[in-house]
């Protein structure tokens, strides 16, 4: 396949250059290369880029799915009482520190499933028309949007293509989960599942190459971990200024442990930047009770990505 482009000469009349779709790609494949020379000279030199949330802001999500109520805040309530929820959770983040804090909607967007389904993939992509109403929300209310992907046995080369369009939208982001991901080839929820750090690096490389394509600023990606086996090869996930990549303390339990899983998975295996969750209801099991805004800051490192189910 050939495309015509038309050029004007020395004199009135134009002429035709015949470009190829190869030669089309290599000279794509040329741009995004020196936007990766210019991000990684940026990386280097210890400076962000434009647009980029990361640390000077904290994001306080609101984790679920509007179709679930038994996943997580976001749908466990009506919109308007949910948002109002929100408003309060941020307004007491902003009131225990001196960051400025950036609201956001967590949506599991791709859920893994009991049954194997047609596929065989035991994962179940939401219908556009939720993924499209959760992303208004965000828009209505200025907060962000993560799209959450569980890839049971399929994987993110597979899933993270169809979210493209979504996540062209400069203020939606991406998180997957590694407890959901069945290299074993076992159902989903019958063990906990893993990423590589080859994974990782394969949805920060996507997320890079929509960045450079659409001149968006920089994406946020969430991994979620609550186990050491949950992340493999941790040393080998590159960074790239154009993705800042969040490792998510995702366990519950009390304070105590809380604390010590955090020390154990977050801070003794960094990467870029740290996450904590917090669980309104298991949490607070038995005599339990939810760490504060305060307790959670002053944390080592400070987390600034904050998500509460």
């Amino acid at each position: 396949m050939f495309l015509t482009a038309s050029l004007g000469g020395c004199d009135s009349t134009p002429h035709s250059v015949r470009i190829s779709t190869a030669e089309m790609l290599r000279r794509a494949q040329a741009t995004l290369r020196q936007d990766s020379l210019r991000a990684d000279s940026i990386a280097q030199a210890g400076g962000q880029l434009p647009g980029a949330i990361l640390p000077d802001n904290r994001i306080v999500a609101f984790y679920g799915n509007p179709l679930h109520k038994a996943m997580g805040i976001l749908g466990q309530y009506p919109k308007e009482e949910m948002l109002r929820r929100l408003q309060q959770q941020t307004a007491a983040w902003q009131q225990a520190d001196t960051i400025p804090v950036r609201p956001a909607l967590h949506m599991t967007a791709v859920i893994a499933q009991r049954d194997s389904g047609a596929d065989g993939k035991y994962r179940l992509p939401l219908p556009d028309t939720t993924i499209r109403r959760v992303i208004n929300w965000g828009r209505e209310h200025n907060a962000l949007v993560f799209l959450d992907v569980q890839v049971g046995l399929s994987d993110l080369q597979h899933e993270l293509p169809p979210l493209a369009p979504y996540l062209q939208l400069p203020f939606v982001h991406l998180g997957i989960d590694p407890e959901f991901s069945m290299k074993s080839g076992r159902r989903p929820g019958t063990e906990v599942g893993e990423f590589d750090a080859q994974d990782i690096n394969y949805a920060r490389q996507f997320l890079a190459r929509l960045v450079s394509e659409n001149h968006l600023p920089p994406k946020v990606l969430v991994v979620h971990r609550f186990r050491q086996d949950m992340v493999t090869n941790y040393q080998n996930i590159k960074l790239d200024p154009r993705v800042q990549i969040v490792m998510h303390m995702d366990g519950w339990g009390t304070p105590h442990i809380k604390r010590s899983s955090y020390r154990k998975f977050i801070k003794r295996e960094p990467v870029e930047y740290a996450g904590f969750k917090i669980f309104y209801r298991n949490d607070r099991k038995g005599t339990s009770r939810l760490m504060t805004p305060e307790e959670v800051s002053a944390l080592s490192p400070t987390p600034l990505y904050i998500q509460y189910q």
